[in-house]
């Protein structure tokens, strides 16, 4: 049987018999156990009726936090030219063509968020392969395919999100880190909840919204009541 440290068997006992939390409950306890030695990360996860396999019950969108992430991004933008000059002036970590695309099929993928105008696609379509499991891959509707490289770029150094449905349903993303103020990641839970119903596909039938399961990096999850969370305040 594993041995667990004080710290893990306290923070167990803070988690026992908790679900089905409000919001502000969940993110107290998630915040106040926390105890390793860096800022760590708050995560939810969400739990959809849908088969992301059909077209018609994809779940996919983006969202500018209110508070921001906390995050250090790190932006990669295919572009030539004009385009690729705006975007390192926009702060753009990496940028090129062909031999960005190089750098990615050799297996070398030190970026964040992808961003490509429009005429780059024919060659980033070639690095679906790496790209496409990694959420990585340039979409138009979530604004990474644009001829405003700028923009793009400014939006995912300041708190973007970009959500999708992984295989079994689950939607998941960062809202903040564990130094954040509860408000603020109140905040920004509620803003992720939100966006994650306006993006409920046509196709979905039944219960959307099944499940939603707030975290730390390195602690345990807790349940939070789905009405709490999708609930105005």
């Amino acid at each position: 049987m594993a041995k667990y440290g004080k710290r893990t068997v306290a923070t167990r006992k803070a988690f026992e018999g908790k679900a089905d939390l409000t919001v502000e409950q969940a993110v107290n306890l998630v915040k106040s156990t926390a105890s390793a030695k860096f800022d760590e990360t708050v995560e939810i996860a969400v739990n959809l009726g849908v088969d992301p396999k059909h077209a018609d019950q994809m779940v996919r969108g983006v969202i500018n936090l209110p508070n921001g992430t906390g995050r250090t991004v790190r932006v990669a933008v295919f572009a030539r030219d004009a385009k690729a000059e705006e975007a390192k002036a926009a702060g753009a970590d990496i940028v090129g063509a062909e031999d960005l695309m190089e750098i990615v099929q050799s297996g070398k993928v030190d970026f964040d968020r992808c961003i490509a105008t429009p005429d780059m696609m024919p060659i980033v379509g070639r690095l679906g392969k790496v790209l496409g499991p990694r959420n990585l891959m340039p979409n138009p509707k979530v604004g990474t395919v644009t001829m405003d490289v700028v923009a793009a770029v400014k939006a995912a150094k300041g708190g973007e999100v970009q959500f999708r449905a992984e295989k079994a349903g689950v939607v998941q993303a960062a809202i903040g880190k564990v130094s954040f103020e509860e408000g603020a990641l109140v905040e920004n839970l509620r803003a992720f909840v939100s966006a994650v119903l306006s993006a409920k596909p046509t196709g979905s039938k039944g219960s959307y919204m099944k499940k939603i399961a707030l975290s730390s990096t390195m602690g345990p999850g807790v349940s939070i009541a789905v009405d709490s969370a999708t609930s105005a305040k």
